[in-house]
């Protein structure tokens, strides 16, 4: 999977030369999140170009880490685990959980992109507390340019969640204007919808069941309990 070899007979070594070339750890966290198909993964990995994650998903399968099979749709393939690749979650974990533990808030900070952070939410969804019907939310963040400033996050019971990034025609249920540093910052657990409201960082606009319960519904990373420890 490497030009070069660390030629060495270590695991740690060997293990290096599959694992550690450039997006292949976050690729693995896109896997264990549960996406499967190609343009899934495309989406929770927007930086990478098509052509490399192409590769990087061969390469995986060589190694016996990842296995493609055709899917109920014609010409669609899908990407899952094996034991092999299952293995590797606690690993995969433990590289966010160190990460938010010992990286600064202000560093991870430095990084934005909202096409990223939207799918995350998406998938973290917790949607326990939200009415039993179609629910739509819209996200604006005004700093951006018009083609990312407005997300859609449509949940519906029989259906599931969905985002759109052009607008689907559906009424929406609740607005939500923040900035994408604020809505990141909560996301990771390193700030809150309550302090982002008294702040008018946020502003909601809509069904009150919704604003009331966001912080809840929003799920959060899942790091998002671990604690910041670097100063």
């Amino acid at each position: 999977m490497t030009v070069g070899s660390y030629r060495q007979f270590c695991p740690v070594a060997m293990a290096a030369e599959i694992l550690c070339t450039r997006w292949t750890v976050v690729l693995l966290r896109e896997l264990i999140a549960g996406s499967t198909r190609f343009n899934e993964l495309r989406r929770g990995v927007p930086r990478m170009s098509p052509a490399l994650l192409s590769q990087r998903l061969k390469d995986l399968e060589s190694a016996g880490i990842v296995m493609r099979s055709a899917s109920p749709d014609p010409g669609i393939f899908e990407y899952r685990l094996t034991e092999s690749g299952r293995e590797l979650s606690p690993i995969v974990e433990g590289f966010g959980i160190w990460g938010q533990r010992r990286i600064e808030a202000e560093v991870s900070l430095q990084h934005l992109d909202v096409q990223l952070l939207m799918w995350d939410m998406r998938r973290g969804l917790n949607t326990t507390p939200m009415p039993a019907r179609r629910n739509v939310i819209e996200f604006v963040y005004p700093e951006l340019h018009a083609s990312q400033r407005c997300w859609w996050l449509i949940v519906d019971p029989e259906v599931g969640v969905d985002l759109c990034s052009i607008d689907p025609g559906f009424e929406v249920d609740l607005y939500v204007s923040v900035d994408l540093r604020s809505m990141t910052a909560i996301w990771m657990g390193l700030d809150t919808v309550r302090a982002a409201l008294a702040d008018r960082r946020m502003v909601l606009t809509g069904s009150r069941q919704l604003a009331s319960a966001m912080q809840t519904w929003l799920g959060l990373s899942p790091f998002a309990k671990e604690r910041k420890l670097a100063s």
